[in-house]
């Protein structure tokens, strides 16, 4: 029997929270793949750059030019 309840992270929040489209948008992701990483990495916008900083994913040059202000 599959168990199929929703794990509640219980690390605390790092960086501001990205919402599931900013996410999605940033790195150029399907909606899907962003759901998943999403629910598995919450919404910490620090953990969700440095996972996907490893996965050697970077973000569009939109999202880079809107935090520095252009």
């Amino acid at each position: 029997m599959i168990d199929t309840k929703q794990i509640e992270r219980q690390r605390p929040l790092r960086g501001r929270p990205y919402t599931i489209d900013e996410f999605r948008l940033k790195y150029r992701l399907d909606a899907g793949t962003a759901e998943d990483l999403f629910a598995r990495f919450g919404p910490s916008s620090v953990e969700l750059d440095l996972l996907m900083a490893a996965k050697r994913r970077t973000p569009s040059i939109h999202s880079i030019t809107q935090d520095i202000g252009l």
